[in-house]
């Protein structure tokens, strides 16, 4: 039974990995490591109801609850269009590290799940990391769960962010995306 570190983003997101995961026999941990997420109500909202989740269905967890938005924004500032490249990079890093120092077999993500992130952009990401700490990436298009995961978060009550987590991806959620709008509290 292969080990498999699943980085997750979100609950609703590790839903459909997750059964698939195990439905092919593999034991999975989850690794929690998201600190674009804002603000800190997001951030902490999305870990504690992971957290609940992991718990309902036994995944065990490793936490990264560093919050840096600081750091993100100093990465990302002048180059905003292009930010899911550090921030996925960020993360799959983080992922590959983890699991190659906690003798893992493999690791894999949610970011492969949802339908709103850059695909490929993701995959080339994860490879990278696989050969940088020598860890296999394992691959699996997990989008084609999309309503199936989406369906039963729904029926669990599980809180759905809107955003995918930075401040830029929930202007553009509430603005539109070639919004020059700024967000003020109304």
């Amino acid at each position: 039974m292969p080990r498999i570190l699943l980085h997750i983003c979100c609950a609703p997101c590790a839903i459909y990995p997750a059964s698939v995961l195990r439905g092919e026999g593999a034991e999975i941990h989850g690794f929690f490591y998201n600190p674009h997420i804002q603000p800190w109500q997001e951030f902490d909202r999305r870990l504690k109801t992971l957290e609940a989740y992991a718990q309902a269905e036994k995944i065990p967890l490793i936490l990264r609850p560093d919050y840096d938005p600081t750091t993100f924004f100093r990465q990302v500032a002048f180059r905003e269009t292009s930010r899911c490249i550090y921030c996925y990079s960020l993360r799959l890093d983080a992922a590959a590290r983890t699991a190659k120092k906690s003798r893992f077999d493999a690791f894999t993500t949610t970011l492969l799940y949802s339908k709103q992130q850059k695909h490929e952009l993701v995959v080339s990401l994860a490879k990278e990391a696989s050969l940088k700490y020598s860890i296999p990436f394992y691959y699996r298009d997990f989008r084609e769960g999309w309503k199936e995961g989406q369906a039963k978060a729904r029926n669990l009550g599980i809180y759905r962010q809107q955003y995918c987590g930075c401040v830029y991806s929930e202007m553009e959620r509430f603005c539109g995306p070639n919004s020059k709008k700024q967000m003020l509290p109304t």
